[in-house]
């Protein structure tokens, strides 16, 4: 069957569509059509992997960062360390040592003394450890004299260690009586055939990791780079004790740092080994030992820890005292308030981002008071009033142009004319929010603009029509209308400046800003550039919170942007 389409002044055209050819290329259409849709589907399946992947990453790294471990301990309050000058006055309060009061009270309870238990206990306490206590001396000086039950900020590093970034700890009960020759010290565990299978293990993990240092060693040194075979004279310095241990060369075997640590948890201490036979644990006391009498069978333990002294920040004396506070029911994790309360740190346990958050609100602040009454004027002028000409014409492309310019280009104009010209404050705010204003400025006109051109002419119309001026119609009638556009273009701006960088950097709000800023001409930086500092620093304690602080700069844009979508809903008309 055919079909005849007649055109005026043409001849009849005959159309098969019946044939095969005819059905042929119908189904290659419908196919066409399939393979476009699963294009579209596979096109939105990977970008929502991609999406997903990303927002699950920076949620795995930054949410542990919203919580803090810290201690729990009675603190007796010395006047000497407490009121140095001893005249109870706010000032010598708070120029105690309170930190050297809390180490004393962790050396007490753990049992401990001299200076290197001093040194490791300095390094699992914060350099704040203690600010609360402080803080309740100053309220209470009575309290001096007294014994406090107060709580410690721990430092990054025993905070990342009970958040898991440590070593996995082994244990087993003692399979037979323990004796141990003394309390403190060097010491000797004798337990007939009790370390037997420490003793296989540790041999079987020695020549594991022989193999993977030769394979390293042997890597480096094919290598025609001679810094890259340089890397293999430290690696071949490890080997000696490891090929001792793989071998058993000697009757005790001698534990090496880069294999695993194996302790003795016996009569309330805990033994580091450092030889080891079947029968004989031979180390140091890193916590003394209640008595040397003989331990029973199951009343002692064989301790592992797995991962390799030399492969850790917290070496095996750290997490023996971090082990024994948190098995004494002394450690617990809350929320960390620090984060949102305090400014930059050098310390990550005390770094926080209310600092950089003020510093962006006041920053977007004069963005905001800048841009807006400026972006609509210049958009009611070029929309309603200014003459179709040349000119602006030009100042139209213009402001196309300036909307998809860099933004570091902002950053520099701002360094040239409000910095080295005019001579503003550096890192201030008000500079800050005058780039950013520059920067959003033309994303506000155009949105404006469209905003003005949906409003229905006959609007305006009408209110010339009833004798309205051209201005009072514009700004009684359809200026009204059309803010819920100008609104939501100007709060998608505000986004976009809140989340910019290069611009903030040029003008020196890169700076490391530890008080407060309480002024628009105060030294301040922004969120997303205390991001950028954070991310390069090498600590890992500052990582976590890298992802911490790009979570809450994202939950900001995403509130930002579901105001600007429910504005639109809200206050949307269908003319």
């Amino acid at each position: 069957m055919t079909d005849v389409s007649v055109l005026p002044g043409s001849h009849p055209t005959r159309r098969d569509l019946t044939s095969e050819d005819a059905r042929a290329r119908v189904r290659r259409r419908y196919r066409s059509e399939a393979r476009f849709r699963w294009y579209g589907i596979a096109a939105l399946v990977v970008t929502t992997i991609f999406l997903v992947t990303l927002i699950a990453d920076i949620l795995i790294k930054g949410l542990p960062a919203f919580t803090q471990h810290s201690l729990s301990i009675d603190v007796p309050v010395t006047a000497e360390m407490a009121d140095p000058e001893g005249n109870r006055s706010e000032q010598s309060l708070r120029s105690g040592d309170y930190t050297g009061l809390v180490r004393n009270a962790v050396k007490a309870e753990l049992g401990v003394d001299g200076r290197v238990a001093t040194g490791h206990i300095s390094k699992i306490l914060s350099t704040g450890a203690g600010d609360a206590l402080r803080r309740a001396v100053v309220a209470d000086p009575s309290l001096i004299g007294q014994t406090v039950k107060t709580t410690a900020l721990l430092s990054d590093d025993a905070d990342l260690y009970y958040k898991g970034v440590g070593t996995v700890i082994e244990r087993a009960d003692g399979a037979a009586a323990a004796k141990p020759s003394d309390v403190k010290g060097e010491i000797t565990v004798t337990a007939p055939g009790a370390f037997a299978a420490e003793v296989a293990s540790l041999r079987e993990r020695a020549a594991t990791t022989l193999k993977e240092l030769e394979a390293q060693i042997a890597l480096y040194d094919g290598s025609s780079d001679q810094a890259v075979r340089d890397r293999a004279t430290p690696l071949k310095e490890q080997l000696p004790p490891l090929q001792a241990i793989a071998a058993n060369a000697a009757a005790e075997l001698p534990l090496d740092p880069h294999i695993s640590s194996f302790l003795v948890a016996i009569n309330g201490g805990i033994v580091k080994v450092s030889k080891l036979s079947g029968d004989v644990a031979t180390g140091t006391a890193l916590i003394p030992l209640k008595t040397a009498d003989a331990a029973a069978a199951g009343t002692w333990q064989r301790v592992t820890y797995v991962t390799p002294e030399a492969d850790r920040k917290v070496d095996d004396s750290k997490v023996a005292f971090l082990d024994r506070v948190q098995t004494d029911g002394n450690v617990s994790r809350g929320l960390n308030t620090l984060f949102f309360t305090s400014g930059d740190s050098r310390e990550p346990e005390m770094a926080g981002i209310r600092g950089a958050l003020v510093g962006s609100i006041l920053t977007l602040a004069v963005t905001l008071a800048l841009c807006l009454p400026i972006g609509v004027m210049a958009a009611i002028y070029l929309e309603e009033f200014a003459s179709k000409n040349w000119f602006t014409d030009l100042i139209e492309i213009n402001i196309n142009n300036l909307a998809a310019v860099p933004s570091i280009v902002f950053g520099l104009l701002g360094l040239a004319v409000f910095l080295n010209f005019f001579g503003l404050p550096r890192s201030a705010p008000v500079v800050g929010g005058l780039v950013l204003a520059l920067l959003v400025l033309p994303t506000i006109i155009i949105a404006s603009r469209a905003a003005l051109r949906a409003v229905p002419p006959s609007i305006k119309e009408a209110a010339l029509g009833v004798g309205a001026s051209h201005q009072q119609a514009i700004f009684h009638h359809v200026l009204p209308l059309a803010m819920p556009g100008i609104m939501t273009g100007t709060i998608i701006g505000m986004a976009h400046a809140l989340g910019e960088t290069a611009p903030l950097l040029m003008i020196g709000m890169v700076a490391f800003i530890v008080d407060i800023p309480g002024g628009f001409t105060d030294s301040a930086t922004a969120l997303p550039v205390q991001i950028y500092l954070w991310s390069d620093l090498p600590e890992a304690a500052f990582k976590q919170k890298t992802a911490a602080a790009i979570i809450v700069l994202l939950m900001v844009l995403f509130v930002m942007n579901g105001l600007a979508i429910w504005l639109r809903k809200r206050f949307e008309r269908r003319w």
